[in-house]
């Protein structure tokens, strides 16, 4: 063994997830970054990355790093099962545009993409949903699924992963961010909320009962760390349309997870000021990707006051404190900073990504730093 006991290195990192989550640490904390962006906007640029990661995997990057990963590659151990008579097909418009089709007993919905030279992700050209024709095809769809669990995915994705981080998953956006991200594209959706209000809650009603059953799968799973993939703004989702539609969605589902023994946390990765205020007010256990200054619109004392001693913050790093336009210092404040006023309920990583000019040997010197704070721990015990 090379180091401390209780170096990240020499954990099993999965456990120690799951314990700092579920408050069975005694106090040490995980150091969990993503580097999700950094990876593959460089390998799709064709770039090489820099020794000693190049040809390695996602998982063995992670050793090489000594830190922890959040192993969301465990989403598709669910699968969503179509109902009755829906049926999803793709017409190759040209070499760069695609039209995704669902063809439906009350309706057909198509969504356009397109693929650019900048990007692995195609962009949307024409988005799924422009009228209350199509949030009614969208209706019956939710109405009509149900989901699954993949037991041999999920034996496939624990032995890639193995110790470096606890199974954990992402659900599928609640209803705004649903109609925001997913189906409409912000402009579009905030028209549909005001211009057809009853088809559009009519269609979050059949969502969340959508999700209700989601959960069900979930509670019989041994994946206990559950997060809601939702990227709230306070820009796009203001207080009035969280606490109108979001908080109650939050409520039900962190009440049936919790009976089910989970972890539940959601992600807030854009500006956050004015929701902050709800977060003691949701069910949630814990919020990732809240970005401070001097990336975000938020300090960490504001950050701080609205968790309070109860909420996890889930990351806290600001992201482009590991790009070299900032002194490294500065990173090493933040994150002992984030320390010292969160350590009891803190699941550390980077708001949101590394970015692709990242150093990614910043990692190692937030690992370095947790590493000795775990190591005081035990020595003072």
């Amino acid at each position: 063994m090379k180091g401390r006991i209780t170096d990240h290195k020499n954990r099993n990192l999965a456990k120690l997830h799951e314990d700092v989550a579920f408050g069975r640490a005694n106090g040490e904390i995980i150091w969990q970054p993503r580097i999700q962006c950094w990876l593959t906007d460089k390998q799709f640029a064709g770039e090489k990355l820099p020794e000693p990661y190049e040809g390695k995997t996602k998982p063995e990057i992670y050793r090489e790093l000594g830190c922890s990963a959040r192993v969301y590659e465990y989403n598709e151990s669910f699968y969503p099962i179509d109902g009755p008579g829906i049926k999803r097909y793709e017409n190759k418009l040209s070499e760069t545009r695609t039209e995704h089709v669902i063809d439906t007993p009350v309706g057909k919905v198509t969504l356009v993409t397109e693929k650019t030279p900048s990007s692995p992700h195609a962009i949307t050209k024409k988005w799924w949903a422009e009228n209350k024709e199509d949030i009614k095809v969208f209706t019956y769809i939710a109405e009509n699924g149900d989901w699954g669990w993949n037991e041999d995915y999920f034996q496939k994705t624990k032995k890639e992963w193995g110790n470096l981080g606890a199974p954990t998953i992402f659900m599928p956006r609640v209803n705004v961010q649903n109609l925001y991200i997913d189906i409409m594209g912000v402009e579009k959706a905030v028209y549909a909320l005001m211009d057809y209000e009853a088809e559009i809650e009519r269609y979050f009603k059949a969502l969340d009962e959508y999700h209700s059953r989601m959960i069900q799968c979930i509670n019989k799973s041994p994946i206990n760390i559950i997060n809601f993939g939702d990227n709230l703004h306070c820009g796009t989702l203001p207080p009035y349309y969280f606490e109108k539609y979001v908080q109650p969605s939050y409520l039900e589902r962190c009440k049936q997870l919790h009976e089910g023994g989970k972890f539940v946390y959601s992600h807030w990765d854009g500006d956050t000021k004015a929701l902050l205020p709800f977060a003691k007010t949701c069910g949630l256990d814990g919020i990732e990707a809240i970005t401070p200054k001097p990336q975000g619109d938020v300090t960490l004392e504001e950050v701080k006051e609205a968790l309070g001693d109860d909420i996890y913050l889930v990351d806290g790093i600001a992201a482009v404190l590991f790009d070299e336009i900032y002194h490294e210092e500065e990173l090493i404040k933040q994150t002992e900073d984030l320390i010292r006023m969160f350590k009891d309920k803190l699941i550390l990583g980077i708001s949101d990504e590394i970015s692709s000019t990242g150093d990614i040997e910043r990692v190692k010197t937030v690992g370095r730093i947790v590493d000795d704070y775990n190591a005081s721990l035990n020595i003072n015990k």
